[in-house]
């Protein structure tokens, strides 16, 4: 049973912050360096210190910064940057965005779900999780004591009844508002309504719910949970670090887009070929040469995406400036290359174009050590290749929202860098203690 529950929420003051646009931040693991400075820069109260809290030349060790981030937290909310919501509530939050010359919006609400552990509940991770970042993101938890930003999960809602009910309240509610620097509105309602409360925690009793985005935060919430457990410092189950922050959409959301996520390859020979990529594929593969240059990349991805199937691919080299479009041909191979994993992952387009395509017919018949660079943008895959920063470009269609419900209902994780939902939700928009 999913157990999905309001909660008082911490959100800014936008009397002393002005503009929410200025002090939210997207999530920790799409911020770099450059990026990360400019948040610094763009206001005193920006989310970043706490979400990313940088390091100081004068830091006494490496773990400063998560204390550093704590102590912000507290002078926000003593100072009353941060206001404390006085009951209750479900957060509706919407993004509107534009890709591919279209606008859509993506609905969906903000609340905390019980913590069940994994693979033995209605909570189904998709993805594999790394150690880095699990430990960097109990580090900063540790510290501030609080969920600062949302998990992104996923739950069948057939008839939108679940949003419907929310988005009905709403129409008499005036939002907040937040532009973040790709131009995607944010928009956030509070809903306290018990009985609209009330339908939406029924409404999700019964169904599973999909991590789509935030498996490290999960996981981390859930070793917060055990060593806090282990302490004797969680009082009952309705202590607040047996939950976590998550942000709930429906699987058929209009506005859920899943992006592709395009590989670019270095550490191969320089001089490597399209007639070489199609000799070591041609055996497994129906091969066409579509041309040369931007608009042969651009024919390329325009026939996959017409295609709409897992089993195409586009392959550009710098070298020659040429593109082919691969159609698989001959799979048998995936049984044997990927022998533990189910017919459905060895289906997917990531899983052929990996384990098949690169591992076992192309790098299999070159030299060097290949290395990955993953985009989502084909003007990013074309730019690459251009200025001859790698010598291969993958372009790969993206995984479907029914993929993600297969696989992780059978208990299994896709391969990384399987699934990119755009937008990402901000940080900022509420914070969930766990005092």
């Amino acid at each position: 049973m999913v157990d999905v529950s309001p909660f008082r929420g911490w959100r800014y003051d936008v009397s002393q912050v002005g503009d929410l646009s200025d002090v939210m931040t997207p999530p920790y693991d799409v911020i770099d360096d450059k990026f990360q400075e400019a948040l610094y820069k763009k206001h005193p109260c920006n989310f970043i210190r706490l979400e990313l809290n940088r390091n100081e030349p004068s830091d006494p060790d490496v773990n400063a910064k998560y204390a550093r981030a704590a102590d912000f937290l507290k002078h926000w909310m003593l100072d009353g940057v941060l206001l404390h919501e006085p009951e209750d509530a479900i957060y509706v939050y919407s993004q509107e965005f534009e890709w591919d010359g279209k606008t859509y919006i993506r609905s969906g609400f903000l609340s905390r779900i019980r913590l069940e552990e994994i693979g033995t509940g209605n909570v189904f991770p998709h993805e594999q999780t790394l150690s880095g970042p699990k430990l960097d993101r109990l580090m900063l938890i540790r510290a501030t004591n609080a969920n600062l930003s949302p998990i992104f999960g996923l739950y069948p809602d057939e008839h939108a009844s679940v949003q419907s009910a929310l988005d009905d309240v709403c129409l008499n509610l005036t939002p907040s508002q937040a532009t973040d620097h790709l131009g995607v509105i944010h928009r956030l309602w509070v809903v306290k309504d018990h009985s609209v409360i009330g339908k939406v925690k029924a409404g999700l009793r019964d169904k599973p719910v999909f991590i789509a985005d935030g498996h490290h935060r999960y996981e981390t919430a859930l070793n917060y949970r055990r060593e806090l457990t282990a302490a004797g410092k969680l009082h009952d189950d309705t202590s607040a670090p047996n939950f976590v922050l998550m942000h709930f959409a429906g699987m058929q959301d209009a506005g859920l887009q899943i992006l592709p996520t395009h590989r670019l390859v270095s550490g191969l020979p320089t001089d490597l070929t399209s007639e070489q990529v199609a000799d070591a594929l041609k055996a497994h593969c129906e091969i066409e040469v579509i041309g040369q240059g931007d608009k042969a990349a651009d024919e390329t991805w325009g026939l996959m995406d017409a295609d709409g199937g897992q089993n195409i691919f586009g392959f550009g080299t710098a070298a020659d400036g040429k593109w082919l479009l691969a159609r698989v041909t001959d799979a048998s191979l995936m049984s044997t290359l990927a022998a533990e994993h189910s017919d459905a992952w060895r289906s997917l387009g990531v899983s052929l174009l990996h384990k098949l395509l690169l591992e076992e017919l192309i790098f299999k018949k070159l030299p060097g050590t290949p290395k990955f660079q993953y985009v989502h943008r084909l003007d990013e895959t074309t730019h690459a290749l251009n200025v001859k920063s790698h010598q291969l470009g993958c372009l790969v269609a993206p995984a479907t929202i029914e993929h993600v419900r297969e696989i992780a209902a059978g208990r299994e994780t896709m391969p990384p860098k399987s699934t990119y939902f755009y937008p990402k939700l901000l940080s900022g928009m509420v914070i969930h203690s766990l005092s």
